[in-house]
């Protein structure tokens, strides 16, 4: 048996227990680390010690696999609020496609109680004071490019996590970005350390080229064995800026996000912004003008923790009795009913950029699906969705979504967490058409694209995206290819160091919807990073492609392309129809349409009966 033995505590410092173990078998020297002695436990639930200047909301933001859930799980448990080694890995990434893909989706707040010497605040026990550390974990990824930004309004700070070897990627730009549009303070957090490739001062140099961060400021940590983790706190509470709401004022509150729960019914998470809020209180929505009664209020600890109030600066969770999270509204504004209140600035409805037709594998499986996505969009009410029919896959949904990531989550979402065995149409994205008769229709679904001749398209328009690229140098000439190629037009060209380049280009979203990623990756052997965000609408040479079996239209594989590469594209789905669709007694004629022209056609013979 081991002996443990405690050898110092520093609550001057760091407010870290230090250990020392000696095993029984040779054991050597290790840390383990608790955040403050057990006493704070009775200041959890006790809000009202806890001033906004003694407050601090951050998030942590990083590109896909830099370490982003691990470091927050670090923190949890350095605080005490999760015990090290209880719990599954990346604690805030509830869903098991966040887990699976390194990604988040849903926003999850957590929090922390933290001593730290700072300021003139000393407690009764001669401690150091006690901060409310409330972590708020919003989406990485553009396609919640929102969600993103209204959870970033709840901070005040946020850590750049970057990997010590990979450095600077394309969704560290895009969320480097997003939280400098949000006035937050930037602490740079260079994690990975410990990896042999890790090379700290490179990437210093990155950020210092890239975003004008002071060197001196990034803390250098690995989140994976400790090292450096004592800094990061501190550095929290003295660097970023307490909220800056005033409690003397009517009672607003932003909301981030929401899920449903079959007992509780509809969760929200908040972040009180002025005033104070009490159960019982009455409550109104300026987005929907709905009232509700407040049922319960509390923090995540990290778990749902009942505190009865939330006061001004404080991120936490309230249930109304909301029956459907499409009451919920991310960025919308609550406020005491009897008062009069102005909305907190920035709310505005989901926009669905990609859009794609969902229908059961076996046909008898209707209801079954109908059921699972009833279930699914219980938690995503982002997803709009609408029965449609197809005569070639008989009955089905149309769904809208954020972007392609969100519609490959709820996709994969179905098929792992509910069951459902579906088949889902090429994703399309909303085009603007102006017809003859000065009337204008945005086109979710070709198939409702009017083919009438006596009604003629005069002009149209298609939606872009700016893409930010970021390679290694040895493969910028096939990358400008790729990108000429999907109709790109280049705005930046540079090199982040001597090493990797830095491409940003206006793409038509239509080209990248389907295998844009798959061939970037291909083409830079795996090692392009690649993220986008929606830019403006283009004209465009659009037409629409119909795909004909023996002369008659399959509306769910219609399709709109420009008009240059529409030949390319009939001959490409012609000849995959002609090797997936079995040989029947019959001949079966495959076609491609623009209008009445025929452009591309194969035959297929019929089966030999002989």
């Amino acid at each position: 048996m081991g002996i443990l033995i405690r050898v110092s505590k520093k609550l001057n410092e760091s407010n870290y227990i230090k250990w020392s173990y000696f095993g029984g078998g040779g054991g050597g020297l290790t840390r383990s680390f608790c955040s403050y002695p057990k006493q704070v436990s009775k200041e959890v639930a006790d809000l009202s010690q806890y001033p906004t200047d003694r407050i601090r909301n951050f998030s942590i933001i990083a590109h896909v696999d830099h370490g982003k859930s691990t470091l927050a799980d670090r923190l949890l448990e350095l605080t005490g609020t999760i015990k090290r080694g209880l719990g599954q890995p990346q604690y805030l990434d509830k869903l098991q496609v966040e887990r699976e893909r390194g990604i988040t989706v849903k926003a999850q707040t957590a929090t922390m109680f933290h001593r730290h010497n700072y300021g003139s605040d000393v407690s009764e026990t001669g401690e150091p004071p006690s901060f409310l550390l409330n972590l708020i974990d919003t989406p990485g990824h553009v396609d919640f490019s929102y969600e993103v930004s209204r959870s970033l309004a709840a901070c005040q700070g946020a850590l750049l996590v970057v990997d010590a070897a990979q450095g600077v990627q394309a969704q560290t730009v895009a969320n480097f970005y997003l939280a400098f549009e949000s006035n937050l303070t930037i602490i740079p957090v260079i994690n990975k350390i410990d990896q042999p490739t890790a090379d700290p001062d490179r990437i210093k140099a990155q950020l210092k080229s890239m975003f004008d961060l002071d060197p001196e400021d990034a803390l250098l940590t690995s989140a994976k064995t400790g090292q450096g983790l004592e800094h990061v706190l501190p550095a929290v509470i003295e660097r970023i800026p307490p909220p800056p709401g005033k409690s003397s004022l009517p009672l607003r509150m932003l909301l981030l996000d929401s899920y449903y729960d079959e007992y509780k019914g509809v969760i929200c998470h908040v972040a009180v912004v002025d005033g104070a809020l009490q159960k019982g209180s009455k409550i109104s929505s300026i987005a929907t003008g709905q009232a509700y009664e407040v049922l319960d209020v509390g923090f995540m600890h990290p778990e749902l923790k009942s505190t009865g109030v939330l006061f001004t600066g404080q991120v936490g969770y309230i249930v109304t009795g909301m029956r459907s999270t499409k009451e919920a509204r991310v960025g919308d504004t609550l406020y005491n009913t009897r008062s009069s209140v102005e909305p907190l600035p920035g709310f505005k409805p989901a926009k669905h950029m990609v859009f794609s037709g969902v229908y059961p594998a076996d046909g008898s499986d209707f209801e079954a699906l109908n059921h699972a996505i009833e279930r699914l969009t219980c938690n995503d009410a982002s997803v709009s969705v609408t029965k449609e029919s197809s005569t070639a896959l008989g009955l089905g949904f149309r769904c809208g979504f954020l972007g392609l990531l969100h519609m490959d989550v709820f996709h994969q979402r179905l098929e792992q967490e509910h069951g459902a065995r579906v088949i889902s149409t090429t994703p399309t994205v909303p085009y603007i058409f102006e017809y003859s008769d000065g009337s204008k229709v945005q086109v979710q679904n070709p198939a409702a694209l009017n083919s009438n001749p006596g009604k003629r398209v005069t002009a149209c328009w298609e939606p872009t995206v700016l893409a930010t690229i970021i390679i290694p140098s040895e493969y910028v000439g096939p990358v400008i290819t790729l990108c000429s190629e999907r109709r790109g037009q280049q705005l930046e060209y540079t090199f982040i160091d001597s090493q990797r380049a830095f491409l940003k280009y206006r793409i038509p979203l239509r080209e990248i919807v389907v295998d844009f990623y798959n061939e970037l990756k291909s083409l830079t052997s795996g090692y392009a990073s690649f993220d986008y965000e929606d830019a403006d609408y283009q004209t465009s040479d659009l037409v629409k492609l119909d795909i004909l079996l023996n002369g008659q239209p399959v509306d769910a594989m219609a399709t709109i392309v420009h008009n240059l590469k529409a030949q390319r594209v009939g001959r490409v789905l012609v000849d995959k129809l002609k090797q997936f669709i079995d040989r029947q007694m019959f001949e079966i004629t495959i076609q491609a349409a623009i209008g009445s022209k025929i452009i591309a056609r194969e035959t297929h013979e019929k089966e030999c009966s002989c």
